[in-house]
């Protein structure tokens, strides 16, 4: 497979919109709701934080086959595979959207997703 020049290291909050016809109407309307606001918003961070979360991104390796593939693809790839449905999603990104401001208010992280030098 040729490399496509897509792949970050993490999901990238400009393919949000590239996700929204992939499932259901519930699922529209958070891409939808998400894609609209602003950049530095909780709700794009805790999107992408859930979309970080179902893609492994913390795996993704530059030489890996989904970075060859390019973020968009990926993305695309695990919506579509998620066996969960739509409401399953927005309760993923509910939880997103939880943690993130735990860590915003409190600094809260959780600890699975810890560093070791945070212990």
């Amino acid at each position: 497979m040729m490399y496509q020049g897509d792949a970050e290291i993490l999901f990238p909050p400009r393919v949000i919109a590239m996700l929204r016809e992939l499932r259901g109407p519930d699922w529209q309307t958070l891409v939808d709701f998400v894609d609209q606001q602003p950049p530095d918003s909780i709700e794009k961070q805790a999107f992408t934080l859930m979309m970080i979360r179902l893609d492994g991104c913390l795996t993704c390796t530059p030489d890996s086959f989904r970075a060859m593939r390019g973020c968009k693809h990926c993305a695309q790839q695990t919506i579509i595979r998620f066996k969960g449905g739509d409401a399953d999603l927005v309760a993923r990104y509910e939880q997103a959207k939880q943690d993130m401001l735990a860590w915003h208010e409190l600094g809260l992280v959780p600890e699975d997703e810890r560093l070791p030098l945070e212990e």
